[in-house]
């Protein structure tokens, strides 16, 4: 279980985060809120890559701060488009992406095969990723998320440049991780994240706001139909994507 008890953040003058405590079990979580809600630094909070300003994250009652480097073997990130290397194929990232979560030298290449597989990206495996498309240098930041099968992934925007029939594809195959992980989503294409999730976390002004179930939360807020008429009447923003 990840637990977040009283996480703050502040920037200068401003406050990113505020007071933020969840206790978030094992299934998959949708994270939405309009830009500049904190989803982003929640998200960096929780792998490790930013402190907070107080507060504790906790996993399975261990602080991450005392796990250390365990904590890389617990935890996958897939960033948008942040970290890659244009000169790197995309096995050899891969490669060192394992390296660096710990993953035992003689299971590297069945569990690089693996998520190559998972991500439909086997065949693009030996090309340098400077050449790949956004929608396919998505699908390999995915793929070094899952590396290892982290018992918490964190994935951020996780869709942005797939196509259709990838979007779908990823959906499914984020479904399928759920069983025995958790598994946080920050998205604004609400069609994704709708029909997966298990709970939704709402998150404005630095402030978790809500957290329940779809249909929970649509009965809250005036029956409203659905997660996009829910973000709408909750956010008051321009529609967010279908």
């Amino acid at each position: 279980m990840l637990c977040l008890n009283n996480i703050a953040k502040k920037y200068k003058d401003k406050i990113a985060l505020e007071h933020v405590s969840l206790e978030i079990d094992y299934g998959i979580y949708g994270l939405l809120g309009p830009n500049g809600a904190g989803k982003s630094t929640l998200m960096n909070i929780i792998t490790g890559n930013i402190k907070p300003s107080d507060g504790q994250v906790l996993w399975d009652g261990h602080d991450i701060k005392i796990l250390g480097s365990k904590y890389r073997s617990i935890i996958g990130y897939a960033p948008q488009q942040q970290g890659l290397y244009d000169t790197f194929t995309g096995k050899r990232f891969l490669s060192y992406m394992a390296t660096l979560k710990g993953i035992p030298k003689k299971d590297v290449s069945r569990e690089i095969d693996r998520v190559l597989e998972y991500v439909n990206m086997t065949e693009a495996a030996d090309r340098a990723i400077g050449t790949y498309s956004g929608g396919m240098k998505q699908r390999i930041l995915i793929a070094q998320a899952v590396l290892g099968n982290p018992k918490l992934i964190v994935l951020d925007e996780p869709t942005v440049g797939l196509d259709p029939k990838e979007r779908v594809r990823i959906r499914e195959r984020i479904s399928e991780l759920a069983g025995d992980k958790v598994i946080l989503v920050s998205t604004h294409v609400v069609s994704d994240i709708e029909p997966i999730a298990g709970e939704v976390i709402l998150i404005k002004s630095g402030s978790i706001i809500d957290k329940d179930t779809v249909g929970n939360l649509c009965s809250k807020y005036g029956n409203v139909n659905g997660l996009e008429e829910l973000y709408m009447t909750i956010f008051g923003e321009a529609k967010p994507d279908a």
